[in-house]
């Protein structure tokens, strides 16, 4: 059950891993009003009827899960988008690729937690099947704007393949001084209250 907005991030890009995807961006925009996510790949997408049946929960096409005989993802991320006043776009191609959008309106008391981004930023980064992810996170409030990006192929240039307990700790410690630098810029309670519930 996915329980915080990190969770439905690992999802989505870890589906788009497993599609075959060459390339996945991932951007998170944070305003103090609404929170929009984009994950975009160039994988091998989907046509118009399994796109209309990745979102019954009661659908899986038997080969990403062989023993289940549902798919939740999808289908609860656009519950949750719908309960709380906000809004979810689904698009692919056959051949293309697929992007995926939502957005939720943080003052609603049904938004899910952020959850740790730091952690599932680095189980994206380091997963198996990731050939090249470009995370870029962003926050503005009245206080000001702070993005950073994190792009795999850089990362690995300066510490060397992400498979190793040091080189994971390193890029995690690198993570969360990125997510630091944007706190300075929070201004509201919901906001707080949204990364650490």
């Amino acid at each position: 059950m996915h329980i915080c907005i990190g969770d439905y991030l690992l999802d989505i890009v870890q589906n788009s891993f497993e599609a075959e995807s060459s390339f996945v961006e991932l951007t998170i925009t944070e305003t103090e009003d609404t929170l929009e996510c984009l994950i975009r790949d160039n994988g091998k997408g989907m046509d118009a009827e399994v796109q209309k049946k990745v979102l019954d929960p009661f659908y899986s096409d038997g080969r990403k899960h062989a023993k289940r005989k549902v798919g939740l993802g999808l289908p609860f991320l656009s519950q949750a988008v719908e309960a709380c006043e906000g809004t979810f776009t689904l698009q692919s191609e056959k051949g293309k690729g697929t992007l995926v959008s939502f957005s939720f309106n943080l003052h609603n008391i049904d938004v899910p937690p952020m959850g740790d981004l730091n952690t599932t930023f680095v189980a994206l980064l380091a997963h198996p099947l990731c050939k090249e992810l470009v995370i870029t996170r962003s926050l503005e409030t009245s206080k000001g704007r702070e993005s950073y990006t994190l792009k795999k192929s850089e990362l690995v240039e300066v510490l060397g393949p992400l498979t190793t307990s040091g080189t994971l700790n390193l890029l995690k410690e690198f993570v969360t001084s990125q997510e630091e630098e944007l706190k300075q810029y929070q201004n509201t309670p919901q906001l707080d209250l949204h990364k650490n519930r």
